[in-house]
């Protein structure tokens, strides 16, 4: 069809306005990206940094002060509830070598899921228990779920735990903060609803952003997840916007979820694919996201680059069976450290170990 003369002279001024309106999109979503613009990583050094012939997993990882610390709970009696578990803290100046600087239990409970938090002058590390008495019980109960805290202000000297008021019934897991407050994924029974097996449980799991001044008394700031609520990892702009990756229960796909203080809407994507034991870190001017997805038909630790909605695996670091549940520190001259745990290796007898690894990382 011929177009009028006059109109020849608007189409430069539309074909202007229709580019303006994609960048004003693009804009208005600050991780959207082609997936040809994300940075090639290369894993450079991957190392076995703990194994003492128990279950250890569940890590994180961060610098305080000068000095680098990491995190993961430690089991004689494997990956199930028991309150033989502790929580073992080690520090390194050079990245190198690590020695132990703290350990601690809570008894009757099973520890699991440290994470540290960096809040008001002091370090945190966080843990989740289960309820077991004095064994390992045939079954446990997400209301008896109980958060503990210890704490330093110099990475040397450590309190004992401390019980986190607000978090029972809770299984609390990844804490951040923004501003004069820290904030905490805990998820809960809706209504703390008994419940008779796991398949009845989780639709009805719900997870809650928990707020606190101290990093000890929590109350709830909102929901984020309604059902089938799991770990997430949270991360917070500048302005106080919340990017979170949320792990759903039932093996459901993991979702990314945003939200604007003060914290109660919530917009949430489909990623796509399941995700284990979540991580989610700025590296430079991108999105990093970490964890459990099954590759082949079998477990793996991968490591992919979020943009919008949609993950682009650049990395799976050696890793099979029990694996995952990643920590993350960027070094200088665009490298990074990955921490994780997995069960690829065997010992001198041919029996697999669950031990503590920490991964290189080379953005090109």
């Amino acid at each position: 069809m011929r177009l009028p003369g006059w109109f020849q002279h608007f189409v430069p001024l539309l074909h202007t306005l229709a580019a303006l309106t994609a960048a004003t999109a693009a804009a208005a979503e600050p991780n959207v990206e082609r997936r040809a613009e994300l940075p090639a990583v290369r894993v450079a050094n991957v190392r076995r940094v703990f194994h003492n012939g128990q279950h250890n997993a569940f890590t994180d990882l961060c610098r305080f002060g000068e000095r680098y610390y990491l995190t993961f709970r430690s089991c004689p009696d494997g990956h199930g509830v028991s309150p033989t578990a502790s929580v073992i803290v080690l520090a390194s100046d050079d990245l190198q070598q690590w020695r132990q600087v703290h350990q601690f239990h809570v008894p009757q409970r099973d520890t699991r899921d440290p994470h540290f938090l960096q809040f008001r002058d002091k370090l945190f590390v966080l843990t989740g228990t289960w309820y077991c008495g004095d064994s390992a019980p045939r079954e446990y109960d997400m209301n008896q779920q109980l958060g503990y805290a210890v704490h330093s202000s110099d990475g040397r000297q450590w309190t004992g735990p401390i019980m986190l008021e607000g978090t029972y019934g809770h299984y609390i897991w990844r804490a951040a903060a923004h501003g004069d407050q820290a904030y905490l994924c805990g998820r809960r029974k809706r209504e703390f609803a008994h419940t008779a097996s796991r398949d009845a449980r989780d639709p009805l799991v719900e997870s809650a952003m928990l707020v606190s001044d101290d990093g000890l008394v929590w109350r709830t700031a909102g929901l984020f997840q309604e059902e089938y609520g799991n770990e997430t990892a949270f991360l917070f702009e500048p302005d106080g916007a919340v990017l979170a990756v949320a792990r759903s229960g039932g093996g459901r796909n993991a979702q990314v979820c945003r939200s604007r203080p003060p914290y109660d809407r919530w917009t949430r994507g489909d990623l796509g694919r399941y995700l284990g034991g979540p991580l989610v870190v700025r590296w430079g001017d991108h999105y990093l996201v970490g964890g459990r997805k099954s590759q082949d038909g079998k477990p793996v630790t991968c490591l992919s680059w979020l943009a919008g909605d949609q993950l682009h695996d650049f990395a799976v670091l050696p890793s099979g069976g029990d694996n995952s549940y990643p920590g993350f520190v960027p070094l200088e001259n665009g490298r990074a450290l990955v921490s994780y745990y997995s069960s690829h290796e065997t010992d001198d007898a041919g029996r697999p170990i669950t031990a503590i690894y920490l991964a290189e990382l080379e953005r090109r």
